[in-house]
């Protein structure tokens, strides 16, 4: 496993968290593991969540307001739903510090970067940025240090850009833990559409099947589930509102994929339908090595039960 880099010190002075879920709270505890920030302010739109934030010591500085959280942040980072990230950026941009970077950790970049570059005063960076990392779990008790370690952190730099501030917020990344690459928008959208937005989709939907499904009661799914559907369920749990916003802020490339996953299970059923055992043992070997190919990036582990330990941690 990748170590988090070694730095010398604070890679920024103050850093400030907007939305307090499973991302800004594992990157608190991963900048404090490291010490990269001299101080990191957060904020929630949840009373509630503002206050579980302050009982577990989730940010130096649990402020009442998002303009009160980016005063004099170096860098602000927008962990909403990407729904409403460009409402959020108007509310916080006339108290954006100059010099300042502002950074998301959405799941789309093209919608991200129309929905809030126009809110980005000048004199401050915009350089959005996707963690591939995450759980099931949501909200400012399920994050943990770890959860960027040996993962995938993609920036996204939008036009003009500084080049210093995109390199220290990829040292920050780096530092957390993660890998860092570079990505433009609508391929990153593509991309993630086939490695999560999709499958998210086909998870909802399969469990969404079992449960219309009466001639299979609730106890037989519950009781005799097995890995397969187990992890149908674990992806289909994730936060309804995160990945509503998901797929109608990345329609074109998750209608593009569902389209394509729609001609291979046609040409899957006409096998099953025909006899064609040799189609399918010709196409499970192909998907099989994809399976070891990610295995062997060290982006999972053969373990049992992939490995999973307590809360979806790897």
């Amino acid at each position: 496993m990748t170590l988090p880099a070694t730095v010398s010190g604070p890679i920024y002075d103050r850093i400030a968290l907007i939305g307090l879920g499973l991302i800004a709270s594992s990157m608190f505890w991963a900048i404090k593991r490291s010490g990269l920030a001299g101080e990191v302010t957060g904020y929630a739109r949840s009373a509630t969540t503002r206050d579980t934030a302050r009982r577990i010591g989730l940010c130096d500085r649990v402020c009442d307001s998002a303009a009160e959280a980016v005063e004099g942040a170096d860098l602000v980072v927008l962990c909403v739903p990407v729904g409403v990230m460009g409402d959020v950026a108007a509310e916080i941009a006339p108290a954006l510090k100059p010099g300042a970077t502002v950074s998301d950790v959405g799941s789309v970049k093209r919608h991200v970067i129309e929905a809030v570059g126009p809110h980005i005063p000048e004199g401050v960076d915009f350089v959005p940025a996707h963690p591939l990392a995450g759980t099931e779990h949501s909200g400012p008790e399920s994050g943990f240090a770890e959860l960027f370690d040996n993962r995938w952190c993609l920036l996204v730099p939008v036009e003009h850009a500084a080049p210093a501030a995109v390199q220290r917020l990829r040292h920050l990344w780096e530092a957390m833990g993660a890998n860092v690459d570079e990505m433009e928008p609508d391929h990153h959208d593509l991309v993630l559409a086939v490695t999560s937005h999709a499958p998210h989709l086909i998870a909802y939907t399969m469990v969404g099947v079992a449960d219309d499904l009466r001639r299979v009661t609730d106890s037989e799914v519950i009781k005799y589930s097995a890995a397969g559907f187990r992890d149908f369920t674990r992806i289909a749990a994730s936060d309804p509102t995160m990945w509503r916003d998901i797929f109608l802020t990345n329609k074109a490339a998750t209608l593009e994929i569902l389209g394509r996953f729609t001609e291979e299970l046609f040409a899957l059923q006409r096998a099953i339908r025909t006899g064609d055992g040799q189609h399918l043992f010709d196409y499970f070997t192909r998907t099989r090595a994809i399976r070891r190919g990610i295995i062997e990036a060290g982006q999972d582990t053969a373990a049992p039960d992939f490995g999973r330990g307590p809360k979806g941690k790897t």
